[in-house]
C-alpha cells in the first residue's frame, strides 16, 4: 500500500519515505532492473509525483534560462573582431553555431568553422571547413592556409560519461588536440586565443578524463600565454540548457519508456543559456593582450537546478517513468573537496572559480561576469610527456593514457598549490580542517598538498554554505 495509515485513514506519504523505499527495493550501480522492480519503481514515481508537484515549475525555470544574456559591451567587441580573420573550432555545435551568429550580426569580419562535422545549422557568410584537430597534419595545413588573427577553441568531447567510456579519443581530442589547435595558432601569427573550458576545471585535481583533460588545456593554453607565443583566455561554461545532456537523457528515457537513471535526488547543478555561453567567449576576447592566462565566468547564474524536479517535471509532461537512485557513475563527483570554496566570497565571485582563483578575480569589463588571472605554475614535464600521452591513445590503451592524464594532473595540482599564496592556502586548511576525518582518499591527498605548502597558524574553522558547496559545476 502507498499511504500511511495512523488509524484515522491514509495520508499520501513525503518525499523523504518514498525514496528511502526506492532505495530499498533496488541498491545503486545496477545497470538494469526486472519487471517487477520496474512497476514498483513506477509506482513509487507517481508517489513522487503527487508529494513533489512543483517539478514542472522547476522544468519550466530551467528552460528559461535560455532566454538570458551577458550585457556585453558590443561595440568594444565589435572594434576587437572587425576586419579579422576569424577561426571557431568546433563551430557546428550548439554554442560554436550562436557564437558564428554573434560574430557575424556584430561586425564584418572573415569568419571560418572548423570541425569535424558538417554543419546542421549553416550560418550565412560563414565558410566551413572540415577538420579533425586529432591530426596534426590537418591542423597545420589548416592554419597555414587560413592564417587566423582570433580563434576560438570550442572543439571537445563535452559529455563527461562519454569521455569516461571513450577515453583515449577523448584525451586525443581535448588534450591533444588543444595543444595541436594552440601551437599551429601561435606558430602561423595568431594574436589572440579563447578557449571553452568548462565549470568542472575549478576541481583542483581530478581522475575523471573530462575534467582533467579540460583542466590540462587551461593550463596548456596559460603557458602557451607566459611565452609570450600569444595572448590567451579562457571561458568556463556550467550546464547549458539549449543542448542538454541532462534533459536530452530524461527525455529519450521516458519516450522510450526506461528507467530514469538519477545520480541521487539531492544533486543541484548551475545552469546557463547558449547564448550566455557564446557571449561569454567573446568577453574573454577582450582580455588584455598579455601574457597573463584569464578565466572568465559569470558571477550570478541563478538558483541551481534541483535534478529530482527536474526528472519529475519532464516526466509530468511525457509519461510516468520509473525513477532508480543509480549512484553517481563515472565521470561525475559524489561531493566536492571541502576547500573548493571560500564562504567569504560566496555571492559575489563566481561559483565556476575556486578558492585559490576567487583571490585573483579582476575587473572584467564587462557588467556580471568575473575574470581571473590563473596562478602561472611552472610544471615543465606536463609538455615533454604529452609524446607518451599520444601513443597510448593512438593504441586506445584507455588505462595508460588515464594513468598519464593523471600524473600529469597532479603535477599540475602541486604547480598551483607551490604557486599560491600560503596565505590563501592556510585559510583553505582551516575550511577543511573538520572534514578530514570523513574525506575521500583522493581528497584527502588534495589537503595534504595544500596544508605543505599553507602557514599553518591555528584559526576557528570556516563552514562552506551547503547549497554552494553540493552544486555541480557542469
Amino acid at each position: 500500500m502507498s499511504d500511511v495509515d495512523h488509524g484515522h485513514g491514509y495520508y499520501p506519504r513525503g518525499t523523504p519515505e518514498v525514496l528511502a523505499e526506492m532505495r530499498s527495493i533496488v541498491p545503486p550501480g545496477q545497470d538494469s532492473v526486472d519487471q517487477s522492480t520496474h512497476r514498483r519503481l513506477a509506482a513509487l514515481t507517481g508517489e513522487l509525483l503527487a508529494a513533489r508537484a512543483d517539478g514542472g515549475a522547476e522544468l519550466q525555470r530551467f528552460l528559461s534560462v535560455s532566454r538570458r544574456a551577458v550585457p556585453l559591451p558590443e561595440p568594444r567587441v565589435a572594434g576587437e573582431l572587425r576586419g579579422r580573420a576569424i577561426v571557431v573550432t568546433g563551430g557546428n555545435g550548439c554554442i560554436g553555431t550562436v557564437l558564428l551568429r554573434q560574430i557575424r550580426r556584430l561586425c564584418a569580419a572573415r569568419v571560418i568553422s572548423a570541425d569535424i562535422a558538417p554543419p546542421r545549422w549553416p550560418v550565412p557568410g560563414v565558410e566551413y571547413v572540415q577538420v579533425d584537430v586529432r591530426s596534426s597534419g590537418a591542423v597545420e595545413g589548416f592554419f597555414a592556409r587560413y592564417r587566423p588573427d582570433i580563434v576560438f577553441h570550442l572543439a571537445a568531447q563535452r559529455d563527461p560519461g562519454l569521455a569516461e567510456q571513450q577515453a583515449s579519443r577523448s584525451i586525443e581530442t581535448n588534450v591533444l588536440g588543444t595543444a595541436k589547435v594552440a601551437w599551429a595558432a601561435a606558430r602561423t601569427g595568431t594574436r589572440r586565443f579563447v578557449y571553452a573550458s568548462t565549470g568542472k576545471a575549478l576541481r583542483p585535481y581530478s581522475r575523471c578524463v573530462y575534467t582533467a583533460s579540460k583542466r590540462v588545456g587551461e593550463w596548456m593554453l596559460a603557458d602557451v600565454a607566459r611565452h609570450g607565443h600569444m595572448a590567451c583566455s579562457g571561458a568556463r561554461f556550467t550546464h547549458v540548457v539549449d543542448n542538454s545532456i541532462v534533459v536530452d537523457r530524461l527525455r529519450r528515457w521516458c519516450d522510450d519508456g526506461e528507467v530514469v537513471r538519477l545520480h541521487s535526488p539531492d544533486t543541484v547543478f548551475y545552469v546557463q543559456s547558449a547564448l550566455e555561453s557564446a557571449q561569454l567567449l567573446l568577453a574573454a576576447a577582450l582580455a588584455p593582450a598579455d601574457d597573463v592566462f584569464r578565466l572568465y565566468a559569470i558571477r550570478d547564474l541563478g538558483w541551481p537546478v534541483n535534478l529530482l524536479d527536474l526528472a519529475l517535471g519532464v516526466i509530468a509532461s511525457s509519461r510516468v517513468t520509473p525513477i532508480y537512485l543509480a549512484g553517481y557513475e563515472p565521470g561525475y563527483e559524489q561531493s566536492p573537496y571541502p576547500g573548493l570554496y571560500d564562504p567569504t566570497l560566496s555571492g559575489d565571485v563566481s561559483p565556476l572559480l575556486n578558492a585559490i582563483e576567487a583571490h585573483r578575480v579582476e575587473d572584467a569589463g564587462v557588467a556580471g561576469v568575473d575574470s581571473a588571472s590563473m596562478v602561472a605554475c611552472t610544471a615543465p614535464d606536463v609538455v615533454d610527456r604529452l609524446p607518451e600521452l599520444e601513443r597510448w591513445c593512438q593504441v586506445g590503451a584507455d588505462r595508460q593514457a588515464r594513468r598519464v592524464l593523471a600524473e600529469i594532473g597532479w603535477e599540475l595540482l602541486v604547480g598551483t598549490v607551490r604557486a599560491t599564496s600560503p596565505a590563501v592556502l592556510d585559510r583553505i586548511a582551516r575550511l577543511t580542517a573538520d572534514h578530514r576525518a570523513t574525506m575521500c582518499a583522493e581528497h584527502r591527498r588534495i589537503d595534504d598538498v595544500v596544508r605543505r605548502y599553507a602557514i599553518r597558524t591555528p584559526a576557528a574553522t570556516v563552514h562552506a554554505p551547503r547549497a554552494v558547496m553540493t552544486a555541480n559545476q557542469g
